[in-house]
């Protein structure tokens, strides 16, 4: 608690910025899929290619934009990016076009998953050094608080104003809540207490690397297949929640509801990862961050109840939460701070990229007849194949380390 009274300006600017990263995230965007495709007309594997290929964009921008996390002020740059994201909201509130759509869904996934979730990941990892873990654990709750609270609440807000008028109250909420408190946060721009006072903590071989240097060393392509693995299933499987609960027979409130297993296992494995990244150093979590979604994803297809479906994405919300602390720490640890934005900038586009494939592939193979709930084996063993891959690469982390350490 200490730790947290201490640093409370620069955690609740961490919190804010992961919470407001909701309104592009994949969750959030899903809750209108089907009043989305009936105004324009899709169907499943239309969707999925229309955010495919506005997402795919956001992830080219962002490779090109992400260093502005290294050059331009916090303070400003995160005023921009939420202002771009109320512009969004307010395009999806008015738009009438399918090209409108693809440039809505484009800035959401941009400014929100994007850009919202880069600068926060960069500014912790910058901030904090020793309890850096703890840093990320804190303030990735803004995504599970979000996955949480907002499901019912949009429910029941379009149920009474209809889902283009939520995208309107959507940007108002921006413009009103977020960034005002996002300029009070970063009035002050220092380094927080108990950091390392601002100077840049170097990554292997005590040095700071620039992005073409980590773009040069295979190990950063080791960890490719990881970095895909979270985004690609977490995002598919709210994507087609509406589609599940249809398959299924359930009531879109009760999926709705169920929402909370997924935010709380999240927290919880947060706050657990993150002080067993301080400890331990986070390559260690790299072989058992998968298993409990591979667990979660054969759920899927056998569950009969809303319960069932709960349960699977609890499963799922574990291994998000030790990804989100993986994202937030490993980076930083291994190539250090001082070019963080510009290295971050190419995972975070790896992630956005996972994020962008998995809604068109799989609606396409549901388009071919095949239920999302039907697709679960499949993702589940790829999530055991990848975590058995994650062995050697953790021994080969823990070796490079083992060098960097020894005398001479």
């Amino acid at each position: 608690m200490s730790f947290v009274r201490e640093n409370a300006r620069w955690l609740a600017t961490g919190l804010l910025l992961s919470l407001g990263s909701s309104f592009g995230q994949t969750y959030f965007i899903a809750l209108f899929a089907g009043e989305i495709r009936a105004a324009y007309g899709l169907t499943d594997g239309q969707w999925g290619g229309i955010y495919t290929i506005a997402t795919l964009s956001s992830a080219a921008l962002l490779i090109a934009l992400g260093g502005r996390a290294d050059t331009m002020r916090l303070s400003r740059l995160a005023v921009i990016v939420a202002a771009f994201l109320a512009i969004a909201a307010v395009l999806m509130a008015v738009g009438q076009s399918v090209w409108i759509l693809v440039i809505t869904v484009f800035l959401l996934r941009f400014c929100g998953q994007g850009m919202m979730t880069h600068m926060k990941a960069t500014a912790m990892a910058r901030w904090f050094v020793a309890t850096r873990g703890r840093a990320m654990a804190i303030t990735n709750l803004g995504y599970p608080v979000g996955e949480a609270l907002l499901p019912l609440l949009v429910i029941a807000v379009v149920a009474t104003i209809g889902w283009r008028a939520t995208w309107g109250v959507t940007a108002a909420v921006i413009v009103l809540v977020l960034i005002p408190l996002l300029v009070l946060l970063l009035s002050q721009d220092r380094a927080p207490k108990g950091s390392n006072g601002g100077r840049g903590a170097p990554g292997l071989y005590g040095k700071h690397w620039t992005r073409s240097e980590v773009l040069s060393h295979p190990l950063f392509y080791a960890f490719i297949p990881f970095l895909l693995t979270p985004g690609f299933i977490g995002t598919v499987v709210f994507f087609h929640a509406v589609h599940v609960a249809e398959v299924k027979g359930w009531n879109l409130i009760d999926l709705g509801s169920s929402y909370s297993s997924y935010a709380i296992a999240s927290v919880t494995m947060g706050f657990l990862s993150g002080s067993l990244a301080d400890r331990f150093g986070p390559a260690r979590l790299l072989p058992f961050a998968l298993i409990p979604m591979a667990i979660g994803m054969f759920l899927i297809g056998p569950a009969e109840t809303p319960m069932g479906w709960a349960v699977a994405l609890a499963l799922v919300g574990v291994t998000q939460g030790i990804a989100a602390t993986l994202g937030g720490t490993l980076m930083p640890t291994l190539f250090g701070t001082d070019h963080l934005g510009s290295v971050r900038a190419i995972a975070t586009a790896i992630m956005v990229v996972s994020t962008a494939i998995g809604p068109g592939l799989t609606g396409w193979v549901i388009d071919l007849g095949v239920t999302y709930p039907d697709q679960g084996i499949a993702q589940g063993l790829w999530c055991l194949f990848i975590s058995a891959a994650m062995v050697p690469v953790m021994l080969w982390t823990a070796r490079l380390q083992n060098e960097e350490r020894a005398p001479g």
